[in-house]
């Protein structure tokens, strides 16, 4: 029991930094190596993968947010979103099928990694024009990029699309039970324009929220196990902690890299979910 505690702390500390990085919570590492390397049961593995991704928003935080890189306006305001996504895809359960949602947002995600590698280098906020939505609501910032050793102000586009798809998000959360880490951050980069780092640490301080909000019901199932979760806990934890502070000195370039192809690996197995392939 200990060697395994062990190896699950070792393990889960790579999917704190993995997932602090790219701001995609660590569950996608935590759930396939419970399951695969360890034999825990999937029901287990989600509630642990929750843990996950509260550990790591917990973790990586206070570091965004001590530096300015978090910007909570925008995160409150797409909180919105994902909250009236998740509530929506709980009523429409018995309506649409499962299976076609995992195919439409895995297709979506394929889409948005072509987009990601199209994209020009991150720089000149001037190029984005400042959507009037934007404008009365504040969606702007800037913070300072200890990788370029500069200060980078900006400002959000395309604001009704980026919360078209936290909305999309939250339907995919709410319905399917999966994390929708990968789709906070291109709601941001892709379609609101925000600097990578700043899509990246929102999206972690947006996941600790719905985490906290959901860790519950999970708990109350017993598909939390203390001896899974509370290494998984303190291995994330530590993880995200050594994540952020990783994040803020790679380049936005170099994030993009990292995190285009696990986007794309998102995308193939929700559609091989949706088509059945993976049973």
């Amino acid at each position: 029991m200990i060697t395994l505690s062990l190896e699950i702390l070792l393990i889960s500390v790579l999917a704190g930094i993995v997932g602090s990085v790219l701001g995609l919570g660590g569950g996608i590492i935590v759930t396939p190596a419970l399951t695969l390397l360890f034999g825990v049961s999937i029901e287990h593995a989600i509630g642990a993968s929750i843990i996950s991704v509260i550990a790591t928003s917990s973790g990586s935080a206070i570091a965004y947010i001590r530096d300015r890189i978090t910007n909570m306006r925008v995160g409150m305001f797409l909180e919105i979103a994902t909250t009236i996504g998740a509530i929506t895809g709980a009523f429409i359960g018995g309506i649409i099928a499962p299976n076609l949602l995992y195919i439409i947002f895995g297709l979506l995600l394929i889409y948005s990694a072509f987009n990601m590698i199209k994209k020009k280098s991150e720089g000149a906020a001037g190029e984005v024009s400042m959507s009037p939505a934007a404008k009365k609501l504040r969606l702007e910032g800037s913070y300072y990029d200890k990788a370029i050793k500069q200060d980078v102000p900006y400002h959000a586009g395309n604001v009704y699309g980026g919360f078209s798809v936290m909305y999309g998000a939250g339907i995919v959360s709410g319905l399917l039970g999966i994390g929708s880490g990968s789709f906070k951050v291109l709601a941001m980069d892709v379609f609101m324009k925000l600097p990578l780092k700043v899509s990246t640490a929102t999206s972690n301080f947006m996941m600790g929220v719905t985490g906290a909000a959901s860790a519950g019901v999970y708990l109350l199932r017993g598909d939390i196990d203390p001896h899974i979760a509370g290494p998984v806990a303190l291995g994330v934890l530590a993880g995200a902690t050594v994540g952020a502070q990783i994040m803020q000195r790679l380049k936005s370039k170099t994030i993009r890299l990292l995190f285009i192809p696990v986007l794309a690996y998102v995308a193939v197995q929700m559609i091989l979910e949706g088509v059945g392939l993976t049973k």
